[in-house]
């Protein structure tokens, strides 16, 4: 009773009077009328069903343009119009007494023009006739149910519209008057709601016998029961005078406290409604009249069980029915008026609940009419500004929470941004965040709050969810916090979603702890370990040297993560540069010669830059050595390395290192691994080291004949004693012959100390042997002469006198000559046979023929070499070295011929010579 009280009440329905349809001349519309005698009324399939006392239905439609037919003789007493379906079932009587018929018409098949009626049946249960006081039927047109005032009930199960397809049974007898009758259909499974005066029951026809629950011990009046639809899980409504129950097929469900005398109810879209009388005098406002009305008036009450809420309330005069169709519900009085109560749409009746700062009922409303998120929202919306106006910002979050995915954050965040609503905006973000609908400003401006609250714990809470619960931009949120200072919460974060390069950043920067931040780097994959050591190597090395000295070694040769529970091998093949991290060993060279050598020790491939930077490393240490013992090593170290075979492709910088640091040994070894040897030479020159020079030659003169000669011109121009030194050089040089005694005479003309005494010997020596030379020339001068008169004098043999074969063995075979046999004026003798298988040619001797051959080819040589003189000329004037071209013609016996000019007049022998060979040496001078 007293929540009944607590209930609004609302204008949720327009109340008006359905009138007749225009006339044509203009005039005012007139109420519509209903012809007098109405009794029952029903709705369905697009028209309103009357049944009148004279046994006439009619049918309304929304034209308003009535029909009727003859259903019955005397009188229509219950209408039933299904909904799914185009079928009628009236009650009513044909003649006097108690006999009444139950009609079955099909609404779209017609008979004479009237609704073809498919079955008819007397609606008596047994033999004893009694008055029918309530009809139903089921929707799948399998059952039908006749309730009758002496307490039985009729069930007719299988086709109702056939006889022969059906089958009638008194289903429940009791000795009070049935008033209510609701089949319920849930799944496969059908139940009968019957309703007496004194009870309520629950009937199962899905299963044989009909079992049956007794659900109540306390009825109700005629038409005061009705079902309700899905939202209300299909419960059977009972009104009594005191209150409203609901039940379900299995138990009584929930009570309503609602006074009065209870005349018809019905269900209408999620609402009750509910005509009674009301002994007291009447609500006043938004019903018919301001005045107080007298008890005979009726209250015809709209009430929303959901929401709690009295959707519409008004006195109407003598009710006979409401019903449901088109959208709309009508009233019929017992005058015959119509009146239409059309429910406001949604937006209105929110609009009403605004004004009146209903929100909270206005958002139960909006669900019960399944409103879309979006205007859900915006009632969210305007709630929380109604609260935030008062002054009630802890209910304005929430309902603004509550706007989170629809309304726009910035809109809520500006009306707290003030730092005593702090609390207020946190709990939204928070909020924000969990729906994973913040960015990037939401998620710094929460850390924000927390860290301007110092609110630790749920600072942790926040960044310490789990990976799948991340609801924020962790780079952000490590941004905020380590520039609040939370450099812990920041690290936490950077590990934890793998920032390396935060983590590191904050370790290195802000917490300076290095040792921590080296060992992260290990536990990283390759790349990124990488990438790290390049960025914060020489920091790492500058604080840590020797642990980042080993990861770097680690790191260069065979890296494995030292988080990694895997055997090692996985990632073979992987392994840094090492050459890219010799800048990271800046001021820390004993690390970088520790690092080098240990590269240059496991990895013989090290780049060339390994080898270099180690070299100079050496080098520089070795300059700056003080130590003789310590030096010597690093000496010793440094020509190793040199010796390596790693300096082949790069020779000119290990060069250029040496000289740096006058590392003599090194540059010596380069010069003689670059044949370099003229360089030795002149390096030894410069230091003068005599001896050094001596030996120089000695070792590569053999590979470069002009050592000598430049020894002896760079004794020569020394002032000091060097007589030794040129003795020798002038000993070596006489042995290979390699100046000719003039040259040597004018190289040591510049020597002021070297005297006739150095180069007596010399000289002697070198006149000696071209006076042996001469005689020699002679001697052979004199042998040929004497072979070329020899030979003159055989030829003239041959030409003048016979030549006499006297051989008696053959050259060939050695045997005694038998006939046939072959001579020859050489004076070989050969057997016939022997001569035809030795012989290549028919007129030469096969004895004679090997020396005859190379003499002849010696001829054609010279005959070929005779028009080559343009050629030389070219090549002499082209060539650097004319000496080598000339020398070279002289060994092809091109100037053999010169000998051939003697004829000329004038000039003898001797003077031809000398104008060539000064011809010669104009040319060389010329090319040279």
């Amino acid at each position: 009773m007293a929540a009944y009280l607590q209930w609004r009440r609302f204008v949720f329905f327009d109340r008006e009077a359905v009138k007749e349809p225009p006339a044509p001349d203009g005039a005012g519309a007139k109420p519509f009328v209903l012809p007098p005698g109405i009794a029952v009324c029903d709705s369905g399939r697009g028209s309103l069903v009357f049944g009148d006392m004279e046994g006439q239905i009619w049918f309304l439609p929304r034209s308003l343009q009535l029909t009727s037919f003859q259903a019955y003789k005397l009188r229509v007493t219950h209408l039933y119009q299904l909904k799914q379906h185009s079928i009628l079932v009236s009650v009513g009587e044909d003649e006097e007494g108690i006999n009444p018929l139950v009609k079955v018409w099909n609404l779209e098949k017609r008979d004479g023009g009237n609704p073809l009626c498919t079955r008819i049946f007397p609606a008596i249960p047994g033999n004893k006739p009694t008055v029918v006081s309530c009809l139903t039927v089921h929707e799948n047109l399998n059952f039908m149910a006749i309730g009758f005032a002496d307490g039985s009930v009729v069930l007719t199960k299988g086709d109702i519209t056939r006889d022969r397809h059906s089958k009638t049974q008194i289903l429940h007898e009791g000795s009070y008057p049935i008033t209510g009758l609701a089949f319920r259909q849930s799944g496969k499974t059908t139940h009968l709601f019957v309703v007496t005066t004194e009870n309520i029951q629950s009937y199962t026809l899905s299963v044989k016998d009909y079992p049956h629950l007794e659900l109540d011990t306390h009825g109700c009046g005629l038409r005061c029961s009705s079902l309700s639809d899905p939202s209300q899980d299909l419960q059977f409504i009972v009104a009594g005078n005191e209150c409203v129950y609901l039940y379900q097929p299995d138990e009584r469900g929930p009570c309503f406290a609602f006074e009065g005398q209870k005349l018809i109810v019905h269900w209408y879209r999620g609402y009750l409604i509910i005509v009674s009388k009301d002994r007291k005098t009447s609500p006043k406002s938004e019903f018919a009249g301001s005045e107080a009305q007298n008890s005979d008036k009726q209250i015809l009450n709209i009430y929303d069980l959901c929401n709690k809420f009295i959707a519409y309330s008004s006195i109407f005069d003598d009710i006979v029915d409401v019903l449901a169709e088109w959208g709309s519900l009508y009233v019929l009085t017992r005058d015959g008026k119509i009146h239409v109560l059309q429910e406001k749409d949604t937006q209105t009746k929110l609009e009403m609940l605004f004004r009146k700062n209903l929100f909270e009922m206005a958002i139960n409303l909006a669900k019960s009419h399944h409103l879309d998120s979006d205007g859900l929202s915006e009632i969210f919306r305007q709630y929380g500004d109604h609260l935030y106006n008062k002054g009630n910002h802890d209910g304005a979050i929430q309902q603004y929470i509550r706007t989170i995915g629809k309304l726009e954050p910035s809109y809520v965040i500006r009306k707290f941004l003030d730092a005593q609503r702090i609390h207020n905006l946190t709990a939204y973000l928070q909020t924000l965040h969990l729906q994973s609908l913040a960015n990037a400003d939401h998620t710094t401006l929460l850390l924000n709050c927390y860290t301007k609250l110092k609110d630790s714990s749920k600072l942790e809470e926040f960044i310490k969810t789990s990976e799948s619960e991340v609801r924020f931009d962790v780079e952000t949120a490590i941004k905020v916090l380590r520039q609040a200072g939370y450099y812990s919460h920041a690290v936490y974060l950077a590990e934890k979603h793998a920032h390396h390069e935060w983590y590191l950043k904050i370790q290195l920067e802000d917490i300076k702890n290095y040792q921590e931040a080296l060992g992260y780097i290990g536990k990283l994959p390759f790349d990124q370990a990488e990438s790290n050591m390049k960025r914060y190597g020489k920091i790492l090395m500058h604080h840590v040297p020797n642990e980042t000295t080993e990861l770097l070694k680690i790191l260069c040769t065979d890296y494995q993560p030292s988080g990694d529970k895997e055997g090692p091998g996985i990632l073979e093949g992987k392994k840094a540069n090492s050459e890219e991290f010799i800048p990271v060993f800046a001021n820390n060279s004993r690390e970088l010669k520790a690092f080098l050598e240990h590269m240059t020790e496991v990895q013989s491939d090290s780049p060339q830059g390994v080898y270099d930077t180690l070299l100079e490393l050496q080098l520089q240490n070795w300059a700056h050595e003080q130590d003789e013992q310590i030096k010597e090593k690093l000496h010793n170290e440094a020509i190793t390395l040199l010796k390596s075979g790693r300096f082949k492709t790069v020779f000119d910088k290990a060069l250029v290192l040496c000289q740096m640091h006058n590392f003599k040994d090194g540059v010596l070894y380069l010069y003689e691994q670059g044949k370099l040897f003229q360089q030795i030479m002149h390096y030894h020159m410069q230091n003068e080291q005599y001896k050094k020079v001596i030996e120089v030659c000695e070792l590569y003169g053999d590979q470069e004949a002009c050592l000598w000669e430049q020894a002896l011109g760079y004794f020569a121009r020394k002032e000091e004693d060097c007589k030794e030194y040129i003795a020798a050089v002038l000993k070596h040089i006489e042995s290979k012959n390699l100046m000719p005694p003039l040259l040597v005479v004018q190289t040591l003309a510049h020597n002021s100390t070297a005297t006739l005494s150095v180069i007596k010997d010399y000289l002697v020596n070198k006149l000696q042997k071209q006076s042996r030379q001469i005689e020699q020339d002679e001697q052979r001068i004199q042998k040929y002469r004497e072979e070329t008169m020899r030979i003159r004098q055989e030829i003239e043999e041959l030409k003048a006198s016979p030549k006499i074969f006297q051989k008696t063995k053959c050259s060939i075979c050695t045997s005694a000559l038998e006939l046939p046999s072959v001579h020859f004026l050489c004076g070989h003798s050969f057997h016939q046979h022997c001569f035809e298988s030795y012989s290549e040619s028919d007129s030469e001797c096969p004895t004679c023929m090997p020396e005859n051959r190379k003499v002849m080819d010696m001829i054609r040589a010279q005959e070929q070499k005779r028009d080559l003189h343009d050629q030389f000329q070219h090549q002499l004037k082209c060539s650097n070295d004319g000496f080598s071209v000339v020398a070279d013609y002289f060994g092809r016996g091109v100037f053999n011929k010169l000998t051939l000019i003697t004829d000329l007049p004038g000039k003898s022998a001797t003077t031809i010579e000398a104008g060539l060979q000064r011809e010669l040496l104009v040319h060389t001078k010329r090319s040279t």
